[in-house]
């Protein structure tokens, strides 16, 4: 019977969707596990065979895990907002809700021909106004919260309105804005509606602030730090300004130490725990603050707030450096200054934050023309402002103190600044001295003599004293920007009553995304959703109406932004527990079944987007009850990057010629027209055969890898092309640009398919054989991420054709751990392949390779083989060893072949070992085997011990050292018992031919060694 994998594969796929196989219960008997992989957008171009590996691993231990009697609950859905939609219709004017749709069906077909074991009832998708109706629930709810410090958790906004009415707020000890005046009750009770919602928005957890961003002009939005790359936007590389706008924002700082504690207690990768612990920043030191002098032009005393982790230095502070977009720049420059501080800031602001922190090379600043007076010496600093300082991170001031600090030095040494040195003992000629563990301060009055530890107790105590200050903790993480100036996201579910933000009650959720004529910015600067025409809320009745309706007495503009990309996926791990529930985000009794997630499969570059985001609503929601877990999830893998083998050709690009020294410039100029002329015609342009230049580079150029052409080209053919010609060949040397090209105009010989690639390619090329090799061209191969621009994408549907899911999915777990990338490879597709037909032929030993399964009991050697296979493929499981499971089925398919084996007592459970991995075929084979139904929930096979333990020892009989036969001989006999079943043996009396051994040597279990 031939294994028809794709009559199997799609029979199974059609029986799990049609009798709903993995819908999962949320009650049940069972106990609870809950896997879920981080959900996909759907993008134009669909899968590619590095997308599944994740989704294999979570599927084999979802599996896995319904095998050994758990209730299993595996979603899946689309994280459907987002830039490229948005990208797509601003150039087609197609809706991006058409092109997602249209991009959710391609994934949807592709995910379902994997065979994965998804509970597709419980999909959702971020851009359903269904899904979003809770996102802009939570965001209410933020709204209306407020972080009190006293019980260390958010609480309801009620709950401080209360306090303001009795006591105004000296005592509130909330994460608020800084610089908050402080009122009494009766100022609260005084204050207009409008005076009380502004101070209001000083304590809430989402609020309206004017902030430094990120302002991508080509994308028209607001991006987050991590999504720049080298300073432009990670979607398209486009350049990326810091400019000042008001913008909605999260106040995840409020949440900063218990991010921090809460990594302690769930099961992450130590790298991306690292790197969460290193994005929030946790650092103690004082707030330390500097009055700025006087004169007759800048006649107001401002204070300068600098966060400093070193006060024991307080004494070594030469100059203050302020961040360019620091208010205070433009109150405190001088008109002699304002030119050159102007031109700074305007430079700086083409710079990304990521930029400058990563930058530590280039020094640049501006004197502000001010200076700052000392808290002790009362002697004047100057006042500087500077771009490695960040007006978002501390205080955006730094007290400069250059001998302990590198950048301060670099900078002091730049602008012939002072640079005191306050370290005994210490040499800062060459550069600062940063070494706490050895610091002993000098020239610092009553710091004098004490180390770091102590000298910084008695700096604070000190600055607290005279109060220039206090002690501090002090966190890197800033709040996060919650506003998009795009079309493509969730609507805020706010309305403006004189110029103030209302909430729309959550009844009348969910507020839809408008209609709109166009997806760009508005001609006034306005977000797209200023394009809408319906765009206006009616508060009597409480609807969206038409914008020639506002009258600001019931009817009021809504917001224009729109919600950011990570606003979806920051609680859609809870959604899924109850995800068509209409009347709450989730039931009481599904959260509280479900709890928590138990394994989380995802990339390691969402480690400071979506995580941190994440954990920090669900710490919220906690707060609110509303959760039974401040950890949203227990375990999580970052599974690695499968990559793809990029193809190369090279095109040469340009030509240059080795002029003698005595050559005139106009000789040169003249004589490099007749040379451009002739490497235009006959090499400019044209592709090479990798074949040619391999082994022969000089070395990387500016404009392309270089190459003499004697070394390339055959040397009568350049001797034909420039015989009339001045030009020596072997003083001519190249270029040539590295270009992708698509891997399937390749062959397994690394040679191009001409056909395919002239359609590919679409420029002229010459085909002359000088170029080529045999008539072709080769091409180069680097390993690189597998993506749709480097044109080294390889189809999952073509792989699932030729070779099956099944195939596909054990290859994938075959490559190597899950944690580790590593390349794709097709040819290598094939052994598993192979291995597949071999299990199929297992069953199928009867005649003309019919089905054929006995009831025989098996042998002593195939029970073996099924038992280590069990005991090493749940212990692989459950390690998420996946790829040497797949070297076990092997090896125990290759033994029961050999043996012969046919017994149901070894196939049955086989099958069911199999099924995680292989899910068509072990369907078929169970089915195959008389029984009803799904494989899906059939108990794991039980590992006994017994048949591991080797009752019996073959021992090697050796006569003077050499082995003659071997004999077997059970474990338990004594050595002398041994001794005299080998002596009794006929092929012993053949050896000795009636001779008597001088010795007998027995080593119980290992060897016998007759001599003489």
């Amino acid at each position: 019977m031939h294994y028809d994998f794709r009559k199997i594969e799609k029979e199974w796929q059609d029986f799990w969707a049609k009798n709903e196989t993995f819908k999962a219960k949320n009650n049940s008997d069972k106990p609870k596990y809950y896997v879920l992989d981080m959900f996909p957008y759907p993008s134009g171009a669909g899968l590619h065979v590095g997308h599944p590996l994740g989704y294999i691993a979570s599927d084999i231990y979802a599996r896995y895990k319904r095998h050994k009697g758990f209730n299993v609950l595996h979603p899946q859905g689309y994280d459907s907002f987002g830039l490229p939609a948005e990208q797509y219709a601003i150039q087609t004017g197609q809706h991006p809700a058409v092109t997602t749709e249209k991009n959710i069906a391609t994934y949807r077909r592709q995910l379902d021909q994997l065979g994965f074991s998804f509970d597709w009832s419980r999909e959702v998708r971020t851009s359903d106004p269904k899904y979003y109706k809770w996102t802009q629930w939570i965001f209410i709810q933020l709204f209306n919260s407020w972080y009190n410090k006293t019980t260390d958790k958010a609480e309801s906004v009620e709950t401080l309105i209360a306090v303001f009415e009795a006591e105004g707020n000296a005592n509130v000890q909330a994460v608020c804005d800084e610089d908050i005046a402080q009122f009494s009750a009766a100022d609260w009770l005084s204050f207009s509606d409008k005076k009380k919602q502004e101070i209001l928005l000083q304590y809430r957890l989402t609020y309206l602030a004017e902030s430094e961003v990120n302002w991508c002009p080509a994308l028209g939005t607001v991006l987050a730090n991590d999504e720049i790359v080298n300073g432009v936007s990670e979607r398209g590389g486009h350049p990326v300004i810091r400019k000042k706008m008001t913008q909605w924002s999260m106040r995840i700082s409020a949440y900063a130490q218990r991010l921090l504690d809460g990594l302690n207690t769930v099961d992450w990768p130590q790298p991306l725990k690292d790197s969460q612990t290193n994005w929030i920043g946790r650092s103690e030191g004082a707030s330390v603050t500097f009055k700025t002098v006087t004169t007759n032009e800048v006649q107001t005393s401002y204070p300068i707030e600098v966060f400093t982790t070193r006060p024991d230095t307080i004494f070594g502070v030469s100059f203050m450096t302020l961040a360019p977009e620091h208010d205070l720049v433009a109150k405190i420059t001088t008109a002699e200054q304002k030119a050159e501080v102007e031109a700074y800031i305007e430079a700086t602001a083409k710079r990304s934050e990521r930029d400058r922190m990563a930058d530590v090379k280039t020094i640049s600043g501006a004197f502000t023309g001010t200076y700052a007076e000392h808290p002790f010496t009362k002697e004047p600093i100057p006042v500087w402002i500077g771009d490695y300082v960040l007006a978002g991170y501390g205080t955006g001031a730094v007290m400069s103190v250059p001998c302990g600090d590198q950048r301060d030095y670099d900078f002091a040494k730049h602008f012939n600044i002072p640079i005191p040195n306050i370290f005994e003992g210490v040499d800062i000629s060459e550069e600062a001295f940063s070494d706490k563990d050895t610091t002993v301060i000098a020239n610092s009055d009553f710091l004098n003599g004490l180390d770091y530890k102590k000298a910084t107790q008695k700096a604070i105590a000190e600055i607290e004293k005279i109060g220039a200050g206090t002690g501090k903790i002090n966190y890197r993480l800033r709040d996060a920007v919650f506003s998009r100036q795009r079309y493509w996201g969730e609507p805020f579910p706010v309305y403006y009553v004189d110029g103030m933000p209302q909430m729309i009650a959550a009844e009348h959720l969910p507020i839809k995304l408008p209609e709109v004529d166009k997806y760009l910015p508005t001609e006034t600067g306005e977000p797209p959703l200023g394009n809408a025409t319906v765009w206006a809320w009616d508060t009597v009745n409480n609807e969206v109406v038409s914008n020639d309706k506002i009258d600001h007495k019931t009817v009021w503009p809504l917001e224009l932004n729109t919600m950011p990309g990570w606003a979806g996926s920051s609680q859609y791990f809870n959604r899924y527990m109850d995800p068509n529930n209409e009347d709450e985000i989730f039931s009481k009794e599904a959260i509280d079944y479900w709890q928590d997630v138990d394994l989380y499969i995802g990339g390691s570059e969402h480690a400071t987007g979506h995580l941190l985001y994440s954990r920090f609503w669900q710490k919220f929601m906690f707060d609110l009850g509303l959760v039974p877990k401040d950890e949203f999830a227990k375990k999580l893998i970052n599974q690695g990057m499968i990559t793809g083998e990029s193809a190369f050709v090279r095109r040469i690009n340009t030509g240059y010629y080795q002029y003698s020294d005595g050559s005139s410039q106009y000789e040169m100029e003249d004589s490099e027209k007749d040379f451009d002329l002739i490497f235009g015609e006959y090499f400019l342009g044209n592709l090479v055969s990798w074949d040619l230049l391999k082994g022969k580079k000089i070395h990387d150029a500016v404009s392309g890898e270089l190459y003499k052409l004697i070394d390339v080209f055959p040397k009568k053919a350049l001797d034909s092309i420039f015989a009339d010609s001045q030009f020596e060949i072997e003083k001519i040397s190249f270029t040539v640009s590295k270009i992708h090209t698509n891997v399937d105009c390749v062959d397994l010989k690394n040679q191009i398919i001409l056909s395919k690639f002239l359609k590919f390619y679409k420029e002229d090329t010459s085909t002359s054989e000088y170029f080529m090799t045999n008539g072709t061209f080769s091409v180069s191969r680097e390993v690189e991420k597998m993506s749709k621009s480097k044109y080294n994408v390889v189809n999952p549907d073509a792989i699932c054709e030729e070779y099956g899911a099944d195939s596909l999915r054990l290859y994938e777990m075959f490559l190597g751990p899950l944690e580790q990338s590593k390349p794709w490879n097709t040819a290598g597709i094939t052994g598993v392949h192979s291995f597949l037909k071999k299990l199929w032929r297992l069953y199928h030993s009867g005649a003309e390779g019919a089905f054929a399964v006995s009831e025989d009991e098996p042998s002593k050697d195939s029970y073996k083989t099924l038992h280590k296979t069990i005991k090493k493929v749940e212990e692989d499981i459950e390690n998420f060893s996946f790829n040497t499971s797949v070297s076990t089925f092997m090896i125990a398919v290759n033994e029961l072949s050999s043996q012969k084996c046919n017994s149901r007592a070894v196939l049955e459970p086989l099958a069911v070992l199999v099924s995680p991995y292989a899910p068509h075929i072990a369907e078929e084979l169970w089915k195959l085997l008389g029984h009803e139904g799904s494989i899906a929930t059939v108990a794991f096979p039980k590992f006994e011990e017994k048949y591991l333990v080797e009752s019996s020892k073959e021992y090697p009989v050796s006569f003077n050292g050499k082995m003659r036969f071997k004999l077997e001989l059970p474990l338990d006999l004594s050595k002398d018992e041994i001794e005299a079943a080998v002596m009794a043996h006929e092929k012993t009396q053949q050896q000795l031919q009636g001779r008597t051994p001088k010795k007998v040597i027995v080593v119980p279990g290992k060897i016998v060694n007759i001599v003489g």
